[in-house]
């Protein structure tokens, strides 16, 4: 860049501007005019940060507290009177009280974090994780360099210039000369307001000794304000501390900053015929002649200001009002990206309230596995770029590994809805463009557009021309080309980016996946994807809708004098066309609801993880080897984007897209609702696998429709959900989704799905309904035993069946399932196969076994019980009025042991136990039952312990068979025996 243009922002003000420089005092009084000097006494009370300090020049040490100044006046005011030195002093106290009133009053305000952040997530304050985006020195030059073309490489640039950071802003430029007006642009979601609040905060703690007065205004606000209103009257009446200081702030020689946050929302003209000069801050002007004469410096020419707003709006301020340009280029270094998450993830509330040294491990263990993901150069790594976007990772992983109970409030599309807001607010795509159409209604129409047909075409990766096809071909008129120029410049980078893999460097990607299905759900949910024919229908009814009443109240008139009787009969089969268009648009709502259903219910999603999983892989990657670039990728899975439709059909969602200008009609979501019962709940009924059932109750969950979920969930009378990994989030999912009936649930299978007792006791109210109980491997120890005790001896418990097979009980687990037996008046069969109870566990069932006047079946295998707890537990069954089997194989039981067993007699003893595949000189009725038994539990057995019980039965089949003559019996004998040696082969060649 050639040195003129480094030196453009350097030149002298315009005439007009130099006219208040001279009435206030030269440039040069006022660049060695402040000097800080100790005066004990004076001002102590004022703090460093509100002492005037010379620019650019440190306090000398030792010196603080009162300021004297310096100059061509210090002569005259060296030997003042002493009445004016004592007002002077009174006014400089009264300054302190009130700027200290102000800065208390802004902390209070800029420190509060919006709601999305107390709610999805515990509420940090912007010291404890605030991380600087990188700030780039820019010029217009770069700035009035035409908008790049769609292109890889363009996007993928990264300029090479100066970084400065926040606090020297304000230093002097390159030519030497004090910057006084800055403008700070950035893109959507790079942290501009964010940036502000911390600079505003910052200075209320001391942090920004340049100034010593900081008076931010929200452009939004002013823009909403019509009325006249004088520069005085504006700060006063948003801040009323400073009422005292602003008559006279132009003659107190403070260090003043205004910050302009969000420029793009007012429309300035610079021009003398559209905004008239105003020097005098008492002076009635509209709020945008005031910012814009504070920027020309013709009002209060001293005060520095700072603006911020889109790239797309910095030409509206001329170039030679602006001492130095800034882009805000976010997180663009990846260590700034591991620092934000390592901040925020490592917070001591983020994990909850309850049992934080338990959770600091997996808190250590999602900021590893994400800094290794973001080391990979992921997607995640680009997506990161942009501080919004870490936002809302950390609120994910919050979401899915924090939550220990599920608020109506906390949806994963809540998550995204709210995301949108924070950045979006509501506002406008272009404030110059007469339709002001919203910049979300905006994104709704285009990319949701390419969303949808990715989703549809199972496409993730689009090319230029995909993104010509969907934002320039319809481009008709002048408007609609500017609205497209302002959003590829200030928005286009948020939702899209180049593609990281290797092969596709020439497309782009959704800079979040989950953006993509979100953004397609909200195209279909608005109604976007229409039909020519139905867009001219909803068009033309509606004129014919507002033109015909009034033409047939007209015609009615006119038909009473002339004889034009047939006119009404016209007109009035005019108004027939919007009713009939009402009941066409209906057919609408059927097909949203029938595209909900078939992408929820796809067959070949079937078998895929569950959406959660899919969303933690998706940020924390896949641990193990990468794939190889020549290896054929998966096919793109899309099962999120019919759960974001459900939720954003709920009532929090719409309210909140409502104010981004997206607006969905209470009477759409009933029909849309009431269309679903006839395709969701239909298809629901039918078995789905595990993953896509949690899939299902997901989506019950985030359509936040209590009514539809309770009827959804009466036809499901069986849950299966087993090898789920059952999160505290699932678990409070399940939880939620079935409160919303009281039904009886014939079968719970949670087999294998990590469970421990916090998630017992979340689930707690739903296993209570549940007949059959299945919690085999899930690694249950004493303390979850003790929930399933609490669990059994509830006066509402219906569980009839409950299966505790392969969990490590032990001795103490035991005891507690002792106690629920003895009070328990529901369970007739209860499984604890293979858990560890040892002789010690098994005494402790049967000394309460005999208060127990309902179980029937009781399983003990694989227990490592000797002859003395085998006999003890059958002695008490022979007593019991209904246990009438008991499940003994796979036990240390020698054969005296065996023997003794074998002598029981179901008529005679009323039970029977189960320990060996032979019953004296005949096989087992139940001889296929244990071998299957073993069979489904050998992955999760000691393979050598196995191997010498198979042993050892068929040495004791062949035993039995050779004592017995009757061929009938040695045939099966030999059966037996060889499914038992087909057995031991398979587990020596370890095919089994």
């Amino acid at each position: 860049m050639s040195r003129a243009m480094q030196c453009q922002g350097c030149l002298p003000w315009g005439s007009w501007a130099r006219l208040p420089r001279s009435l206030a005092g030269t440039r040069g009084t006022r660049s060695v005019s402040v000097c800080a000097a100790a005066v004990p006494g004076e001002l102590g009370s004022v703090p460093l940060a509100l002492s005037p300090v010379p620019l650019g020049h440190p306090s000398p040490a030792g010196q603080g507290g009162c300021v004297h100044y310096q100059g061509d006046s210090q002569e005259k005011s060296a030997q003042p009177s002493s009445s004016h030195h004592g007002q002077s002093q009174l006014r400089k106290v009264a300054f302190s009280g009130a700027i200290k009133k102000h800065q208390k009053s802004l902390s209070a305000w800029f420190s509060h974090q919006p709601n999305e952040e107390r709610q999805f997530g515990p509420s940090f304050s912007l010291d404890a994780v605030h991380v600087d985006p990188v700030i780039r020195e820019s010029s217009l030059e770069e700035i009035l360099k035409p908008s790049p073309d769609l292109t890889i490489q363009n996007q993928l640039q990264q300029p090479s210039r100066k970084v400065i950071s926040l606090h020297n802003l304000f230093d002097v430029d390159a030519c030497g000369r004090q910057v006084k007006n800055v403008v700070l642009y950035g893109t959507v979601g790079t942290g501009k307001s964010t940036l502000i609040k911390k600079m505003v905060v910052d200075w209320c703690h001391g942090r920004l000794p340049r100034f010593q007065l900081v008076i931010p205004f929200s452009c939004e606000d002013l823009s909403h304000s019509h009325a006249h209103v004088s520069l005085r009257r504006l700060v006063t009446k948003k801040y009323q501390h400073l009422r005292d200081v602003v008559p006279v702030l132009e003659a107190s020689n403070l260090s003043v900053l205004f910050i302009l946050n969000g420029l793009e929302r007012l429309n300035l003209d610079f021009s003398l015929a559209g905004t008239e000069l105003c020097c005098d801050p008492n002076e009635p002007v509209p709020p945008s002649a005031i910012v814009v004469n504070l920027l020309r410096k013709y009002l209060l020419p001293e005060a520095s200001i700072i603006v911020t707003t889109r790239p797309s709006a910095v030409r509206r301020i001329p170039g030679k009002y602006v001492g130095r340009y800034a882009e805000i280029c976010g997180f663009s270094d990846t260590n700034l990206q591991k620092l934000y998450f390592q901040m925020r993830l490592s917070q001591p509330g983020c994990s909850g309230e309850e049992s934080q040294q338990r959770h600091s491990a997996e808190q250590e263990n999602l900021v590893e596995m994400l800094s290794r993901n973001l080391e990979r150069h992921n997607q995640i790594t680009a997506a990161c770029f942009l501080p919004s976007y870490c936002w809302l990772v950390c609120t994910t992983l919050h979401f899915l590994y924090f939550t220990r109970a599920v608020p109506p409030s906390q949806t994963l599309t809540g998550i995204y809805t709210s995301f949108l807001r924070l950045n979006f607010s509501g506002e406008v795509l272009d404030s110059t463009d007469p339709t002001h159409i919203s910049m979300m209604k905006y994104v709704a129409k285009t990319v949701g557009k390419l969303a949808y047909e990715g989703v549809m075409s199972r496409k993730t990766c689009f090319s230029e021309e995909d993104l010509r096809q969907c934002f320039e071909v319809e481009m008709k008129t002048e408007s609609e080309l500017n609205l497209l120029e302002v959003f590829r410049s200030d928005v286009f980078r948020f939702f899209l980016s180049p593609c990281v893999q290797p092969g596709k460097e020439h497309t782009f990607v959704f800079t979040i996946p989950a953006m993509q299905e979100y953004l397609a759900a909200l195209y279909v949910v608005l109604g976007e994807k229409k039909t020519l024919v139905q867009r001219v229908g909803k068009e033309l009814s509606e004129v014919l809708g507002k033109v015909s009443e009034d033409v047939a109240v007209v015609v009615n008139i006119i038909s009473k004098v002339l004889p034009l009787r047939f006119l009404p009969v016209l007109f009035n089969l005019l108004k027939i066309f919007p009713r009939y268009f009402s009941r066409v648009g209906g057919k609408d709502r059927d097909t949203i609801a029938h595209t909900m259903a078939e992408e929820l219910f796809k067959e070949e999603d079937y078998y895929n993880d569950d959406v959660l999983d899919q969303i933690n892989s998706s940020i924390l990657g896949v641990e193990g080897p990468m794939r190889h670039p020549d290896e054929a990728p998966d096919d793109e899975v899309f099962e999120l984007f019919p759960i974001f439709m459900g939720g954003i059909l709920s009532r929090r969602n719409r309210a909140i897209l409502e104010q981004l200008g997206c607006s969905i009609k209470n009477l759409a979501a009933f029909e849309i609702a009431k269309a679903m019962k006839k395709t969701v709940i239909r298809k629901g009924r039918r078995g789905l696998p595990p993953s896509e059932l949690m899939d299902y109750l997901f989506f019950l969950h985030e359509f936040q429709n209590e009514r539809f979920t309770a009827e959804a969930i009466l036809s499901l009378r069986a849950v299966n959900l087993s090898s789920v990994k059952m999160t505290p989030l699932k678990c409070s999912v399940l939880a939620s989704v079935m409160s919303t009936t009281c039904h009886e649930v014939e079968e719970l299978n949670l087999t294998s799905c990590n469970l421990d007792s916090g998630s017992l006791r979340t689930l707690f109210p739903v296993l209570l309904r549940c007949k059959a109980l299945h919690l085999q491997l899930n690694s249950l120890g004493s303390e979850a035993c003790k929930e399933i005790r609490d669990l059994l001896l509830h006066d509402k418990c219906v569980v009839s069946s409950l299966r505790l097979a392969n969990n490590p009980v032990g001795e103490q687990g035991a005891r507690y399932l002792a106690e629920a037996l003895a009070g328990n008046r529901s369970l007739t069969q209860l499984s604890l196969l293979h858990t560890s109870l040892g002789d010690p566990g098994a005494e402790a069932i049967a000394q309460h076994l005999a208060q127990n006047q309902h179980l029937q079946e009781l399983n003990l295998g694989y227990n490592s019980l000797t002859d003395t707890a085998a006999l003890r537990v059958v002695e008490v069954a022979k007593r019991h009025e209904t246990l009438d089997k008991v499940h003994l194989y796979f036990n240390d039981i020698s054969e005296d042991g065996k023997r003794a067993l074998d002598s029981l007699r179901m008529d005679r003893d009323g039970v029977r136990a189960l320990v060996f595949l032979t019953a004296g000189t005949d096989v087992s009725d139940y001889w296929s039952h244990i071998l299957n038994v073993v069979q489904r539990n050998l992955p999760f057995w000691d393979r050598e312990r196995v191997r010498q019980h198979l042993t050892l039965l068929l040495q004791d089949l062949e035993s039995s068979r050779s004592q017995t003559a009757n061929p009938w019996r040695k045939a099966k004998f030999l059966r037996v025996e060889s499914e038992v040696k087909k057995m031991l082969g398979k587990l020596q060649d370890g095919s089994l």
